[in-house]
C-alpha cells in the first residue's frame, strides 16, 4: 500500500478551503463533534478502513478557535493490506476573520512517523513549514516557506470555511489551501442539490466538486472528488467520494454532537 492512500482518504473531507469567508452567523460552535467512517472499494466492495473525528473547540487563549482532527486506520486495513496510519491535526483559527494561524500535525504511516508545524504570518505574507522525524532527533528539520497573498486555510479549517459560504447550484468559487508549506488554488463548483440518505436521516444536500487532481494541483494525478453538504442551518459535510487509480473511497458521517 502506497503512502498516498491515506492522502486520498483524508482528502475526501479535508481538501476544500476558502480564501475569503463572508461575515455571517457561523453554522457551528465550540462543542461540535463530527464522526465519519471511510471505506475503500476496488477488488472488494466497501471495506471500512478508517475513522475520522472533527472536534471544534475554543483555543487556549480564550479568543480564537481550535479544531482537533484525528484519522485512524481500522482493523480491516491492517488485516488485508498490512497498513496502518494515524494522523492528528490541531488547527488554530482566528475567530474574527476565520483564517488559519497555525497547524500542528502528527503523522504515522506504518513505521514512518513525522511531526510538523506550519505558522502563518500575514504581516510578513509568509507561511513557514517545519517537519521533523521523532525517530531521528539529530536530523535537521525539513523546512519550506511560501508567500501568502491573502487570508487562507489549512486542510481542516477549510472544511469549516466552506460551510460558511453562500452555496447555490451553479456557483463557482476559486479557493486557496495551504498544505505542508505549499499553497494551492482550488476551483470548486456547486453542481447540484440532491437528497442523501445519512446516519442523521434523509437530507437535501449541495453537491460540490473541488478540482484537486491534475497538473499543478494538490494531487498531481488523475482522479475526481465530490462532497455533499447539507442544505440547512448547520451545513454539515455528510458524504465525500474520491475516485482514483487505487479505487473508490467513500467517507460518510456516522454521528454528530453539539
Amino acid at each position: 500500500m502506497k503512502h498516498k492512500f491515506f492522502a486520498f482518504l483524508f482528502a475526501a473531507l479535508l481538501l476544500t478551503a476558502s480564501a475569503v469567508v463572508p461575515a455571517q452567523t457561523k453554522p457551528f460552535a465550540p462543542g461540535e463533534v463530527l464522526n465519519y467512517e471511510g471505506k475503500v472499494s476496488k477488488i472488494i466492495q466497501g471495506i471500512a478502513v478508517a475513522d475520522l473525528t472533527f472536534t471544534f473547540t475554543s483555543a487556549p487563549n480564550g479568543v480564537d478557535y481550535l479544531i482537533k482532527t484525528e484519522a485512524r486506520s481500522k482493523g480491516s486495513l491492517l488485516k488485508l493490506f498490512r497498513y496502518s496510519f494515524l494522523q492528528q491535526y490541531e488547527s488554530t483559527v482566528e475567530a474574527q476573520g476565520f483564517r488559519i494561524l497555525k497547524t500542528v500535525k502528527h503523522d504515522e504511516q506504518k513505521e514512518r512517523v513525522r511531526d510538523s508545524e506550519a505558522v502563518f504570518d500575514y504581516g510578513a505574507k509568509q507561511v513557514t513549514f517545519s517537519e521533523t522525524n521523532p525517530k531521528e532527533p539529530m536530523r535537521p528539520p525539513r523546512k519550506i516557506a511560501s508567500e501568502i497573498k491573502e487570508d487562507i486555510h489549512d486542510m481542516v479549517s477549510g472544511i469549516y470555511a466552506l460551510r460558511m459560504l453562500p452555496l447555490a447550484v451553479g456557483k463557482v468559487f476559486e479557493l486557496t489551501v495551504s498544505d505542508s508549506g505549499l499553497v494551492y488554488k482550488v476551483p470548486i463548483r456547486v453542481t447540484a442539490r440532491e437528497q442523501q440518505k445519512t446516519a442523521l436521516g434523509k437530507m437535501m444536500c449541495f453537491r460540490v466538486e473541488p478540482e484537486v487532481f491534475g497538473v499543478n494541483r494538490l494531487i498531481e494525478q488523475e482522479g475526481s472528488m465530490t462532497i455533499w453538504i447539507s442544505d440547512d442551518q448547520r451545513r454539515i459535510p455528510v458524504r465525500a467520494q474520491i475516485k482514483t487509480n487505487i479505487g473508490k473511497i467513500e467517507v460518510k458521517i456516522k454521528k454528530d454532537r453539539v
